[in-house]
């Protein structure tokens, strides 16, 4: 039992170490696009399925409350977390409009959009960046390394570099946290003094 709670900690490690060595100037570019839209009055919009609707919920509510300093909340929207709207959507019309009717209602010029999937291949995501693509909205999205099709429509991928589900969810967990932080700092980070 210890070797594979031992082995599952020093995977989850390995697939982060990986990560950030392939990915840190994207995640700079990243926390720079988010930081320029909140400082224009734009929102942040999150979405994803499952696993990956908890992480889009966790990732808003730092954006929304705070991460690491006493700031005031910056506008984020997890569009998972709304039953009324996704049973009625996905009720009327059908389960692969629930982000993409929301993101038609809510979204606006200069907003970011992050969707989340770890295989990449879910109709609603893929139907939910599409609209976003149309509405000219700038799209970030965190898969996994068969989510190819996903990745292939966004301005910013962060493809984790593995195909086992709780290494890839465990790193979107701490890309999220690390964007917090780098908007933090970035918006509200005193000058330092020379």
């Amino acid at each position: 039992m210890k070797e594979k709670i031992l082995k599952a900690f020093e995977e989850s490690v390995s697939v982060k170490q990986d990560f950030i060595k392939e990915n840190i100037e994207r995640v700079i570019e990243v926390s720079k696009l988010l930081s320029d839209a909140f400082n224009n009055g734009n929102k942040l919009i999150i979405f994803g399925n499952g696993g990956s609707a908890a992480d889009a919920s966790h990732i808003a509510a730092e954006f929304v409350n705070r991460f690491k300093k006493e700031r005031p909340g910056l506008p984020a929207i997890a569009l998972n977390t709304d039953t009324a709207v996704l049973t009625s959507i996905a009720n009327d019309y059908d389960f692969s409009e629930v982000f993409a009717r929301q993101i038609k209602a809510l979204a606006q010029e200069g907003d970011v959009v992050i969707a989340i999937s770890t295989s990449g291949n879910s109709p609603n995501i893929l139907k939910a960046v599409d609209t976003a693509k149309k509405k000219k909205l700038k799209i970030i999205v965190f898969t996994g390394t068969k989510g190819d099709k996903l990745a292939a429509n966004a301005d910013y991928a962060f493809t984790i570099p593995s195909s086992n589900t709780p290494r890839i969810q465990e790193t979107y967990i701490t890309l999220g946290h690390v964007l917090c932080q780098m908007v933090e700092e970035i918006l509200f980070e005193a000058p330092r003094k020379k």
